[in-house]
């Protein structure tokens, strides 16, 4: 079945989100992660469409083609969660839905799923980094030194203090310094990012791990290894499917890309998981 063209959307009030929407179906929304945007959850894949689902998507504040957080506004957790809230009202509306995120949209969507957790009939979380506590202040350093060589270097100095400073083993610095670049340039505004990059990591999108434990909506969590993917940790996939109570965990095989990179595998992982009947909205 094709696909069907993108519907084009921007919810408000301020900060404006602009995301899209295509297919028909039971609806899945997708967050993606920090320096990302909307096509970069599924890496731009249209496998969940033909199968039958209406998928959402939407630029985080301040990322691609959104608006900037406003005046005396922020770009922490509690922000984040909310201006998800918006786009279900305007986009899902009353019905349940199935919800994934990627890092920084993985911590989101947990965040609204410890909210309202009867809103969803499933969760996919990929690649989590949080782990419950406060940002360390190394972290905190890491986050804030690329932030600086994105101000003061634009986007190739933002790349170079990646590849500097991440730890992604050496068969693997190539296409991780393209795809960074790749996904930097797609934002409207990178003195927004800079922001981001700053406040997002130093906000929390719940309080401890064993917070998780109360949620049982049924959860699939797509762990990547560590060599071409330190930044999210396999380890901190392997606490939360070990917290969560409805939780199985999935990720590729050692030596393989990450799947959270390999859209259409990714995509399929999805939707096998949407058809399980403890999630498929018909059951």
């Amino acid at each position: 079945m094709a696909a069907a063209e993108d519907a084009e959307f921007a919810v408000g009030p301020a900060p404006l989100l602009r995301g899209s929407a295509a297919g028909e179906g039971t609806p899945i929304v997708l967050c993606h992660g920090l320096t990302a945007s909307r096509r970069y959850v599924v890496q731009g894949s249209r496998f969940l469409e033909r199968e039958g689902h209406r998928v959402i998507t939407y630029d985080a504040r301040g990322h691609g083609e959104s608006d900037p957080a406003p005046a005396g506004g922020s770009y922490g957790y509690p922000e984040l969660i909310a201006d998800l809230a918006r786009v279900v009202d305007a986009e899902v509306g009353a019905g349940r839905f199935l919800l994934a995120g990627h890092s920084m949209g993985a911590h989101t969507a947990v965040g609204y799923a410890l909210a309202h957790p009867e809103r969803l009939s499933g969760l996919v979380v990929v690649g989590p980094t949080y782990m419950g506590e406060p940002a360390t202040e190394a972290t905190l350093a890491y986050w804030d030194g690329l932030a600086t060589a994105l101000e003061t270097g634009g986007i190739d100095g933002f790349v170079d203090h990646l590849m500097r400073e991440s730890g992604v083993a050496d068969a693997w610095r190539e296409p991780v310094a393209k795809a960074s670049r790749q996904r930097m340039e797609l934002h409207r505004n990178l003195g927004e990012m800079v922001r981001a990059l700053r406040e997002t990591p130093a906000s929390r999108p719940f309080g401890p791990l064993r917070d998780l434990a109360r949620l049982v909506v049924p959860t699939l969590v797509v762990a990547s290894h560590d060599e071409a993917d330190p930044g999210h940790p396999y380890a901190v996939a392997e606490a939360y499917a070990a917290t969560l109570p409805s939780a199985r965990l999935i990720s590729e095989d050692v030596g393989q890309s990450p799947l959270a990179w390999q859209g259409g595998r990714l995509s399929r992982e999805i939707s096998l998981f949407a058809l399980e009947p403890n999630v498929a909205l018909s059951s």
